[in-house]
Parts: C-alpha cells; sequence; structure tokens
C-alpha cells in the first residue's frame, strides 16, 4: 500500500489545506487529495480492517469511520501540539487513529506524541500497527530528520460519546469474553452479558 500511495506524486498536496486557522500555523506535511484513486481504495481497505476487528470493534463501539486519509512528513516536516476539531461534515470524532505504513528504521524523528494529564507517550510503531486515542487529546507529531514517514489517520464516531463509559464497557466485555473463554457459558455470565447490552443501552447516543 505505502509504495503504490508514494508514487502518486502529483496527489500529494499541503496538509494545511485541511487544517483549521489554529491548527494550520503548526501543521507542515503533504496529504493526498481525495481526488486519488488510490487513496479511495486505499481508504476503504482501512475502514473495512478496522470495522472487522474485533478487538477495535470492542474498544470503539465503532457507529462510523470517517475522514480516512494519508499524510506524509519529509525531513523538516511535522505537527505541533493540537486537538482535533470535535465535529466535521462526515461525523463526530469521538476517536482518533493512525495507521503506520513506514517502517521506523526507514526515518527518524516523527514520533506521534499523545499528552495525558501529567505526561505524554510515543509511539513510532511497525507497518500495519494502529494505535487509537480520544480525539479529545492533545497530540503532536516531532519532526522527521531524515527519511520519510508515511501514516495513514483518520477517525471514528462511536455509540458512546464518553471515553470513559467506553472504558468502562470495553473492560466489562473483555472480562466477561475471559470468563467465558475459561469457564464456559453459565448463569452468572448471563447476567453480565445482559447489565452489559443494557449499560450500552442506556450510554449510547
Amino acid at each position: 500500500m505505502r509504495l503504490s500511495l508514494e508514487s502518486e506524486e502529483q496527489f500529494w498536496l499541503d496538509g494545511r489545506l485541511t487544517a483549521g486557522r489554529h491548527a494550520a500555523e503548526v501543521k507542515r506535511n503533504r496529504q493526498l487529495s481525495p481526488d486519488c484513486p488510490a487513496a479511495t481504495k486505499a481508504a476503504q481497505f482501512v475502514k473495512d480492517a478496522l470495522c472487522a476487528n474485533q478487538l477495535i470493534k470492542t474498544y470503539g463501539l465503532i457507529k462510523k469511520v470517517h475522514g480516512v486519509m494519508f499524510s506524509r512528513c519529509d525531513p523538516g516536516d511535522g505537527y505541533g501540539l493540537h486537538v482535533d476539531n470535535p465535529f466535521t461534515k462526515q461525523g463526530r470524532r469521538d476517536l482518533s487513529f493512525t495507521l503506520f505504513l513506514s517502517d521506523p528504521s526507514q526515518y527518524q524523528g516523527g514520533a506521534l506524541r499523545i499528552q495525558g494529564l501529567q505526561d505524554s507517550s510515543e509511539h513510532r510503531l511497525l507497518p500495519g500497527q494502529v494505535i487509537l486515542y480520544p480525539s479529545s487529546s492533545l497530540h503532536a507529531v516531532d519532526s522527521v530528520n531524515w527519511g520519510r514517514r508515511i501514516v495513514c489517520v483518520g477517525w471514528i464516531e462511536s455509540h458512546v460519546k464518553s471515553s470513559e463509559d467506553r472504558a468502562l464497557l470495553f473492560n466489562l466485555e473483555c472480562g466477561a469474553r475471559g470468563l467465558l473463554a475459561r469457564h464456559g457459558r453459565s448463569d452468572e455470565l448471563d447476567l453480565i452479558y445482559q447489565s452489559y447490552s443494557n449499560a450500552v443501552r442506556r450510554l449510547a447516543d
């Protein structure tokens, strides 16, 4: 995927065209135009893969995957600290994702930094690995020193807005699945699944 997208040189546009006024001041990258047929095909592939992944479905309670785009950072490029806009014409942004396409040995710098309440985490993952994080988080991409960093980014609109509620539901379902795998079905487990389903009903939009 990376090589086919990288070759579409005429479709790589200034990334500031898709940023808000504040974010555009700290954004330096190139993004594939949505008019690029290869980008459209690859974006659909990514959407389908995310929606088919059981762990991501359980964690994200996916309602819609949208805004999928491909970003390229060359030496000197990066994206300063910013927060994603809460809404676009395509939907609400509850979760952001970054799917890494370049091997970390092919570039220096370019770490995705996600700011928490007390500290931040840095991520330079292998090709095909993806990270999800709340769209409400401040995050940044460190400047690339050499090489080329290509990723796919996008957003998930969840059936449940609150990240805290999603975490609660995720832990509950994972615990129930673990009990089912270890001990098999039981009346008690049926009650847990009933509680999970009713909690989703209560917390969902």
